[in-house]
């Protein structure tokens, strides 16, 4: 049987067949119910075939497996699930209803990838790119992830399903609590920067003759290939308390909602994946006509993003959510025993990182 692996960017954007569309708060989301009411992600009709066929292909023609890295790599979400649920016990909700709200902006910022333009990638690589997931990847790939992030037309995308979440757990807590300036404490005021979540000023590292839009591009894809993976802790621990009704409203909508994001992100984890392994164990020509090895590209660009995402992407996150917790607790006038309490519900690791 002959798999295919070329795809029209229509394809690649097209949604299976749903009997009834997803709601969520009030709010149309992408996705929808098949007729025995499971949910079904969008744009994976032929996207999540495709991803299969050139993982297949590629092992195929050039016998190495696909590139991975396991999710304990990272640490447990902070705060732990034990900090979320003793902050919602003793009243203090806002810095979760703060880190949704912050998610669902990274979710915002995440879009960005649809306007990488790749154009014709078979002039960076030696050995041919027809049929895969990297010839594809501004032919309806980057399109696709953008729209599960931010939405698409008169459908919401993550960027506002967490924001449903949020609001269907804590009853539209934006009218009470100031988001604005929750985003401003936890570095997303105007100051902040744009991109992919602030990111800092791109910084070159490869061989002078590598197309500096050929780096720019696989840098951005390995750092978000690391936030995609390193999220599924924080749908393990948002399922969990968003899912006890004796915290939160919304008999578990919440947690639903957050379970479907869940299934949207397998493709983007798959196809990045795909697309960087192609890129390690290709042949990669510079500008002078030089040859480089591409699993020292990757190789490369995979260390330092890793070393980002565990250190100083790590330690600033960590920073931003506890100023949150700490704001809080200050209002309040046990707010000195529920910090000391929060800390010490802490992972043992987690505090001696701080």
């Amino acid at each position: 049987m002959t798999l295919q692996t070329e795809f029209t960017a229509e394809e690649l954007l097209a949604d299976h067949d749903t009997t009834d569309p997803l709601v969520a708060g009030g709010v149309h989301c992408h996705g929808g119910f098949d007729d025995e009411g499971v949910y079904v992600s969008p744009r994976t009709k032929h996207r999540v075939p495709g991803i299969e066929a050139w993982q297949r292909k590629h092992v195929e023609e050039f016998g190495r497996d696909i590139i991975d890295i396991p999710l304990e790599t990272w640490p447990e979400h902070f705060p732990n699930l034990a900090q979320a649920r003793f902050l919602i016990e003793s009243g203090v909700r806002e810095p979760l209803i703060a880190t949704l709200t912050r998610i669902g902006t990274v979710e915002g910022f995440g879009a960005n990838i649809r306007y990488l333009q790749p154009g014709n990638m078979q002039r960076h690589f030696d050995e041919s790119v027809k049929g895969t997931a990297i010839d594809h990847l501004g032919r309806g790939l980057f399109e696709a992830h953008g729209r599960d992030e931010a939405g698409w037309e008169r459908e919401a995308g993550h960027k506002d399903m967490w924001f449903a979440a949020r609001d269907i757990a804590f009853e539209n807590p934006t009218a009470n609590v100031d988001i604005e300036g929750m985003l401003q404490r936890m570095g997303f005021g105007p100051s902040a920067g744009g991109g992919a979540g602030g990111a800092s000023p791109f910084d070159r590292i490869l061989a002078d003759d590598v197309d500096p839009d050929l780096e720019f591009m696989a840098a951005l894809m390995v750092r978000v290939l690391f936030i995609e993976i390193q999220a599924f802790h924080t749908f393990a621990w948002a399922e969990a308390w968003l899912s006890d009704p004796k915290l939160v409203a919304g008999d578990g909508e919440a947690a639903r909602l957050v379970g479907y994001i869940r299934s949207d992100e397998t493709p983007h984890v798959g196809y990045l994946k795909t697309a960087l392994t192609e890129m390690r164990d290709r042949t990669w020509i510079g500008t002078s006509g030089k040859k480089h090895k591409g699993e020292a590209m990757i190789g490369a660009l995979w260390d330092r993003a890793l070393g980002q995402s565990l250190g100083a992407g790590r330690h600033m996150n960590r920073k931003a959510v506890l100023g949150e917790v700490e704001h809080w607790c200050g209002k309040r006038p046990n707010g000195t025993e529920i910090i000391e309490r929060f800390h010490a519900l802490g992972t043992p690791e987690e505090d001696v990182a701080a």
